[in-house]
Formats: C-alpha cells, sequence, structure tokens
C-alpha cells in the first residue's frame, strides 16, 4: 500500500530521506517520536527551552496564535493542537545566534532599572524556533498550510489546486456545467478535516462528484460518499478548497445545502462559482445566482487566451 498524493513530495524538497520511513502505513506504528528533555513534548515544529529568552517576538508572526509565553516556565511554547505546520515562524523571522543567558542577564539588568531590551520584532535572538519531524498524519498539516510545499497529487503548492483558473486549457468546466470551489479556513481560523468531511459527505449526498485532481478527493476514503480518512480526521490545517462540478439546473440544490452546513461548522466557508461564458460575455449563471438571493461580483475572468486540446 501507497500513500497517494501530497506527501512523498515533502521528503526530497523539505524533510531528510530518512524521514520517508514516517509515512509507511507498514512501519508508521514502530515510528516514535524521539526529543531531549529540553524540548515540548509533540512532533511538529519545537522552541528549545535552552534558547528561548522569552522575547514574545513569535507570538505575533504565528497565523494560527499558537504560540504563548508558558508563565510557569517564562518561555514560549507551540501549542501543538493548534500548530498548522506552516513554518511562518521559521522562515519569517531573521534567526540570530546571541548567547541565551548574555540576553537573559542584560534583560534582567535592565529591568531593575525599568528599562526594557527587545530585539526587533521580526527577529529571534537565539534561534530557538526550531522545525521537528512530521510523521503520519500530522504531515498533511504542512502540506496544506505551507505554501512552499508542492502537493504531488496536482503538482501545484499551496492547497494543492489551480481551481478553475486554467479552465481554457484544461476544459474542466464545459458548456451547461457550473465548477465549484469550497473553501474552508483562513488564518487565525483553520479548519480540521472533520468538518471537511461533514461538507463533503453532506453533497456526496445530492449526487455530486468531486473533482479528481484535488488534493481533498486524494484523501478520501470512500469518493463516492465524501467519507475521509479516519486517521486524518483530528488534524487542522491553515485552509483547504473541495471542487466539484454540476450541471447548471443543480445549482440551487447545492448552494442550500453548502449554506445549510456552512453554519454548522466552527470555520469560515466560502463558496466560488464559474460556468463558461457565452460568446457576447453573457452567463446563464448570474440569473439563477440572484434567484436564489445571492449577491456576487465576476470576481475572475478567464480570457480564454490559452490552448486547449483539440476538440474541447
Amino acid at each position: 500500500m501507497r500513500f497517494r498524493g501530497i506527501y512523498s513530495e515533502l521528503s526530497s524538497t523539505h524533510i531528510p530521506k530518512t524521514q520517508i520511513l514516517a509515512w509507511s502505513p507498514l512501519l508508521l506504528p514502530r515510528k516514535l517520536c524521539p526529543r531531549p528533555a529540553f524540548l515540548w513534548f509533540h512532533c511538529g515544529m519545537q522552541i528549545d527551552t535552552r534558547k528561548c529568552v522569552a522575547c514574545g517576538n513569535c507570538i505575533s508572526v504565528c497565523p494560527m496564535g499558537a504560540i504563548a509565553i508558558d508563565p510557569g516556565v517564562n518561555r514560549a511554547r507551540v501549542n501543538s493542537d493548534e500548530c498548522v505546520e506552516c513554518y511562518t515562524c521559521f522562515r519569517g523571522m531573521s534567526m540570530e545566534r546571541l548567547n541565551p543567558t548574555f540576553v537573559r542577564t542584560i534583560r534582567g539588568f535592565l529591568k531593575l532599572f525599568r528599562l526594557r531590551f527587545d530585539p526587533e520584532p521580526d527577529v529571534c535572538p537565539t534561534s530557538a524556533i526550531i522545525p521537528d519531524e512530521l510523521a503520519w498524519p500530522r504531515v498533511v498539516r504542512r502540506a496544506f498550510s505551507d505554501p512552499l510545499v508542492t502537493h504531488e497529487s496536482t503538482g501545484v503548492h499551496g492547497r494543492g489546486t489551480e481551481e478553475v483558473k486554467t479552465n481554457d486549457v484544461t476544459r474542466r468546466v464545459g458548456i451547461g456545467e457550473v465548477g465549484y470551489v469550497v473553501e474552508f479556513g483562513r488564518p487565525t481560523v483553520g479548519v480540521r478535516f472533520r468538518d471537511i468531511e461533514k461538507m463533503t459527505r453532506a453533497l456526496a449526498g445530492i449526487g455530486i462528484e468531486f473533482e479528481p485532481k484535488n488534493p481533498v478527493t486524494h484523501l478520501m476514503s470512500d469518493v463516492k460518499t465524501g467519507k475521509l480518512r479516519d486517521d486524518i480526521l483530528n488534524e487542522k490545517i491553515l485552509s483547504a478548497i473541495v471542487e466539484f462540478k454540476t450541471r447548471i439546473e443543480n445549482v440551487p440544490a447545492v448552494l442550500s445545502k453548502v449554506d445549510e452546513v456552512a453554519k454548522t461548522l466552527p470555520t469560515v466557508v466560502a463558496l466560488g462559482v464559474s460556468t463558461r461564458c457565452a460568446e457576447d460575455g453573457a452567463s446563464a449563471l448570474e440569473p439563477v445566482l440572484a434567484e436564489e438571493g445571492f449577491s456576487f461580483v465576476r470576481g475572475k475572468t478567464n480570457l480564454g487566451l490559452g490552448r486547449g486540446a483539440s476538440g474541447a
């Protein structure tokens, strides 16, 4: 059995090749997460408590609010449950290598005079942020949250899909069809796969077919029912996109179902729809959206400058 989709690309570009065993479903139960005692308890982004000087600069950098100062030890900690492994803290801060004891001593001395010594806000003065090995299923967090990671299933960075931006070439959406993108999560909010599954199962229940060239589809254990793999349901990511298409007459049922389920989810849900325009630029989709009570704008228009396969 081999993992299809987004994961093996990580081994060649971001994680040492020795880590590849961690993604084998046969070997994974034997793969533990060893770590020195001075690191926090989870597999994922770490803060070295020997180096951390509690300057707090990393707190504002984290898009998920997953870093905080632990008052018990006066060190920064990463909340492993909320961290989506986006690597923003690691890449977004300049890593200086000042001696931690020296920094703490200076700050303590200045504190006596009610003065503060703080580094620049985009600097970790002691290089205390340490990326850790990611094992399955936590590796999916980085795949959907780090924009520099390529999804192997689609060859696209970030959330792993070009949506219908290249429809003049791909011809995903044809005449009389409507393409949908249901987007979950945003920075500071994120989304768990169990909430995405609530939507995919509800949509599958009204007979839609999911786009095969989409990373979320590759994580489904049953595409017909929209069931996602059980072992990823609790994983939290920055955002994800589910894609599918229907005939234009099915639009009201889809809009109603998305609206119904979105109201029950503890995250942000955005819906995008697209269709092929007539030669004069008219869209058969617009009157349907207006009749259903949805306000909309033409956010993107594909000018058809690409060249699709002949006869498409």
